[in-house]
């Protein structure tokens, strides 16, 4: 059975749903932005980034909630007893267990009877963002699969990074479903060379991959009116030993144009199948 609690001043009810761990699934909250009307909606699962649910995070949610979407946030921390894993010090959970948050989440919006099976899609940033396209990704369904993790069909129908981590380690494989990935020119915390190489190198196999580099902009550049600031004690694989510190700012200019084209992509790939 579902718990729903609604949360007092952002219009959302917070719901607990089983991830798709085989045998032990843990137990998620998420935050569920639904728009007016009986649907059944297009919906999209919000994957957060190292900082957890945040203040954009829920931003964009009623954001996408205003275009028709319904709109699913995942916190992956509460269940972890985490509040965020930006810190050197503080390790990130297993990649299986996000993933399986993912599809946990998916199962949760099939089950639903105001969603549309068939128009969900899967939306993360930064730590998050490479889970967005993992749960994409061909190669790493098929290793759920071997864990005993089943995807319901058809799956996620499109997956979206905002300046996503991870995209070294699927640069040999191939997403079967469309991505679009967003990102920074200054990013010096996950810059974007290697999104760009694994796009090339998906396209190359055949993918539907599109990525967008904006001029100038730094990792959270969605950050609505976070001045430039450094971050002394966050890890970051681009400095040596991992260690720390990377450089972020809101740009107005990168934030509106990356709502553009999440507004194309989505109202591309999850419109209705028989329009009216």
């Amino acid at each position: 059975m579902v718990m729903v609690t609604v949360l007092a001043g952002c219009g959302a009810a917070r719901v607990r749903f089983p991830n798709a761990t085989p045998d032990t699934p843990r137990t998620i909250t998420a935050e569920t932005y639904r728009p007016a009307g009986a649907g059944p909606f297009a919906a999209v699962v919000l994957l957060h980034g190292c900082e957890g649910v945040s203040d954009t995070t829920r931003a964009w949610a009623r954001w996408l909630r205003g275009r028709g979407y319904l709109a699913f946030v995942v916190d992956s921390w509460m269940a972890r007893g985490l509040t965020q894993t930006c810190s050197f010090s503080i390790p990130d959970p297993p990649a299986t267990e996000r993933l399986d948050d993912a599809i946990g989440a998916l199962r949760h919006l099939h089950a639903r009877g105001d969603v549309d099976p068939a128009r969900i899609a899967v939306m993360g940033w930064s730590n998050g963002g490479v889970f967005a396209l993992a749960a994409v990704n061909g190669p790493s369904i098929a290793r759920a699969a071997a864990r005993g993790v089943t995807v319901p069909d058809p799956g996620f129908v499109a997956a979206i990074g905002i300046y996503p981590g991870g995209c070294a380690s699927l640069t040999h494989e191939k997403v079967v479903r469309p991505v679009l990935i967003l990102t920074g020119e200054a990013d010096d915390w996950i810059p974007p060379a290697a999104c760009l190489e694994m796009t090339r190198a998906m396209r190359a196999a055949g993918a539907d991959v599109r990525i967008e580099v904006f001029p100038g902009a730094r990792h959270y550049f969605d950050v609505e009116g976070l001045a430039r600031t450094i971050l002394p004690d966050v890890g970051n694989d681009n400095r040596p030993g991992g260690c720390c510190g990377a450089t972020v700012a809101y740009d107005p200019a990168a934030a509106r144009a990356a709502r553009a084209r999440v507004n194309e992509f989505l109202g591309h790939h999850l419109r209705p199948r028989n329009p009216i």
